[in-house]
């Protein structure tokens, strides 16, 4: 053997070692002879930062910028990619093609602590959406999300207290903050705004009419997706929906912290041997908008797409890339006649099961044309994806109060009510006021503009009702100055984070993500660019009733604190030691350096 060694090996001469001795020797030293080929000058670490751009997401884009300036100057080769939120949602949510991005999290409204389980349960690690898009792998978090699906009151409060602070030592994403949405509103043709989400679908249902000649409610916005794609099962088109949610009814509506029955007539609960089951009838005389009639067979078929939209066609399942944690609470759905089916829940609490019920209705007449292979620019899933979750759903047959009418792609859409709906003829329903008598306008439009004041200024002048899009904090002024406006400011779940791609080496660090989230000043950033209207947080389920007592800001982070130097600027020193001291080495040049990334 030392002979071997004292050479360079070569085919002929490993050949010919024979027996067991030689054949040892022989993988020994193929084996060296690869380590010692693969031992590449090391490179300084490169990382893209991703987010939407300023016009689109002034905070997103400031946080980008601020990550990779501190990033630079701890020796990292980072650059920031602004995309379209197209495109930055199909890179991040559907091909997982980033190394970090900045985001925020789709659920405007406060939310039940499971809407964790498919942002971080690892078998949701190859499926598109927000469906663990960090592919983030961990056997205590998965035990610690299925467990709050089975548990109750005081103990699921407890495991829910341990998820978030597993959460934030681990660290697969990193809450920044939480910023307030912004709307500007006219009360001379509608009044009854929500003050706590004035265009949200039961806002804008909730709306009083004041002028006899507001027949029409008339939008202002800088989003110009919705006169482009209404698709309500693709992530990367939308965030929040509030047009798609008076185009599509969900069996069951959250308001506040209670759920109305909605398509569903009444839903009632028993337990089962594995769980639980929820009764559900839908109310008599339903329709589609293009007037086929809304059975059961549409709930059970709703369930069985969102988890495989080719209902078995495919080698493996192609889920839809939204509503995937919730549909996944449903392990089967029995029709028990045309209006009547029977959903159960396996290893689900009675307290989460009913936010199944919140998804958006399919057609089933509709959607099972949708199920065959499709391919778009810019989109893998598992090699292939379907055409429903590609296909623009240019003139949408939904079930909601609205239907589609027309739209210009990039200027404008416009909704008309339709007549058909069990709430527009005065149906006896135990829907509560003010949505029992169903929208007060018979027509809905949204005027497109390309920025925050030009959209102020068509509210400003009186040719839109209100804002649709969220608008920034430059423009606060602008409203105040208004007479004719007022403006609404609402709390936000929806939090901001850096999202690290896990798959990727040396983002599947902890070590190394934690440091990377200690050159964010949180606090400062809030306090920039906001003008008041946020906060920094430590945990995703900051401003709920579920946020762990040892994830309060109290004016530094608790687990991933900022690496000051004292006079508010960051640490450039305390950070690079922090780096060695978990093992990441730097060259002669201070460059953080990796091999064979």
């Amino acid at each position: 053997m030392p002979s071997v060694l004292s050479s360079t090996p070569t085919r002929r001469s490993l050949l010919a070692a024979g027996g067991a001795f030689g054949a040892l020797a022989s993988a020994g030293c193929v084996r060296q002879a690869r380590n010692i080929a693969g031992r590449d000058r090391p490179e300084q670490l490169s990382l893209d930062v991703k987010t939407i751009p300023g016009d689109a997401d002034p905070f997103g884009l400031a946080t980008a910028n601020r990550l990779v300036e501190a990033l630079k100057s701890v020796g990292v080769a980072a650059q920031l990619t602004p995309l379209e939120p197209e495109e930055f949602y199909r890179q991040v949510l559907i091909n997982h093609n980033f190394d970090i991005y900045v985001g925020q999290f789709p659920e405007q409204f406060e939310f039940d602590p499971d809407a964790l389980y498919p942002l971080l349960h690892s078998k949701f690690d190859t499926e598109p959406g927000w469906q663990n898009p960090f592919g983030f792998t961990n056997l205590e978090c998965n035990d610690l999300l299925e467990s709050q699906r089975t548990q109750t009151g005081g103990r699921r409060r407890e495991t829910v207290r341990d998820l978030q602070a597993h959460v934030a030592r681990t660290g697969p994403f990193v809450p920044i903050a939480l910023i307030d949405q912004l709307t500007a509103v006219r009360t001379d043709r509608f009044d009854g705004w929500d003050p706590v989400w004035p265009t949200a679908p039961l806002g804008l249902l909730g709306l009083e009419r004041v002028a006899d000649t507001a027949d029409t409610l008339r939008l202002s916005s800088t989003d110009q997706r919705i006169t482009v794609n209404r698709n309500p099962i693709a992530a990367e088109f939308r965030r929040h929906g509030a047009i798609i949610g008076l185009l599509y009814d969900p069996l069951t509506r959250r308001d506040g912290d209670e759920l109305i029955p909605w398509l569903a007539e009444s839903v009632d609960w028993e337990r089962s041997d594995d769980g639980v089951e929820a009764i559900v009838r839908v109310r008599p005389d339903l329709s589609w908008h293009d007037g086929t009639a809304i059975t059961a067979e549409d709930i059970a078929f709703t369930y069985r797409f969102l988890t495989d939209t080719s209902l078995g066609n495919a080698e493996d399942p192609i889920p839809t890339p939204k509503f995937r944690g919730r549909s996944s609470l449903v392990s089967e759905v029995v029709v028990e006649s045309d209006s009547t089916a029977t959903i159960s829940f396996e290893d689900v609490s009675r307290e989460i099961a009913p936010i199944a019920l919140t998804v958006p209705l399919l057609p089933e007449h509709i959607w099972t044309e949708k199920t065959g292979p499709a391919t778009i620019a810019g989109i893998e899933v598992n090699s292939e994806t379907t055409e429903a979750v590609v296909w623009n759903n240019p003139e949408p047959v939904g079930s909601g109060p609205l239907q589609f009418e027309s739209a210009t792609d990039g200027e404008r859409a416009a909704f008309e009510l339709f007549e058909d709906y069990f709430l527009v003829d005065g149906r006896d329903t135990e829907i509560p006021e003010p949505y029992a008598s169903g929208p007060a306008f018979d027509r809905l439009e949204i005027q497109l503009a390309g920025t925050d004041s030009s959209t102020i200024e068509i509210v400003s002048i009186g040719d839109a009702d209100a804002t649709l899009s969220t608008l920034g904090p430059g423009v606060i002024e602008r409203i105040n100055d208004e007479s004719a406006l007022n403006l609404i400011t609402s709390q936000s779940h929806a939090f901001y984070h850096l999202g690290f791609n896990t798959r990727r080496a040396p983002l599947g660090n902890p070590h190394f993500r934690r440091t990377v989230a200690q050159l964010i000043d949180k606090d400062a950033l809030v306090e920039d660019v906001t003008d008041g209207f946020g906060e920094p947080i430590a945990s995703p389920l900051a401003g709920t009733e579920w946020l762990a007592p040892s994830l309060e800001w109290d004016g530094r982070d608790p687990t991933v604190p900022f690496f000051d130097d004292g006079s508010g600027e960051l640490n450039v020193t305390m950070a690079r030691e922090q780096f060695t001291e978990h093992g990441f080495q730097y060259n002669d040049e201070d460059e953080l350096v990796v091999r064979n990334r």
